[in-house]
């Protein structure tokens, strides 16, 4: 790992950046970086394991993407928001009703269970 001033760790410099041609017809009403950029923030700032100098880190890419699933899935079924004052998954009428943690898990056994 790169070491800054005074020994101190920091993330490592980017080696490469790719752009790829997107094409559409947008709404220019709803184009905004913002959206994104606040999703982020909730991502970092809602799981640790986003933030590369903790100790929460995931290491292994599959234990990563787990943990992303179960943040996600609490995120929009589970999480009211503000906002919202409902789930994002009952805002979309993906649910009819508020999920709880025990729900989550569920899904999980069924699905587990399904595989064998």
């Amino acid at each position: 790992m790169p070491k800054g001033p005074q020994g101190q760790k920091r993330p490592p410099d980017v080696i490469a950046c790719y752009g790829r041609r997107v094409e559409g017809r947008p709404d220019a009403r709803y184009v905004s970086t913002s959206h994104v950029e606040r999703q982020n923030l909730n991502i970092r700032m809602g799981n640790r394991r986003m933030t590369r100098l903790t100790n929460a880190f995931s290491k292994k890419a599959v234990n990563h993407a787990h943990m992303m699933a179960i943040y996600f899935m609490h995120y929009n079924f589970v999480r009211i928001h503000k906002t919202l004052k409902i789930t994002p998954a009952m805002a979309a009428n993906v649910t009819p009703k508020l999920w709880e943690m025990s729900d989550m898990v569920k899904v999980l056994e069924d699905w587990e269970a399904a595989q064998a």
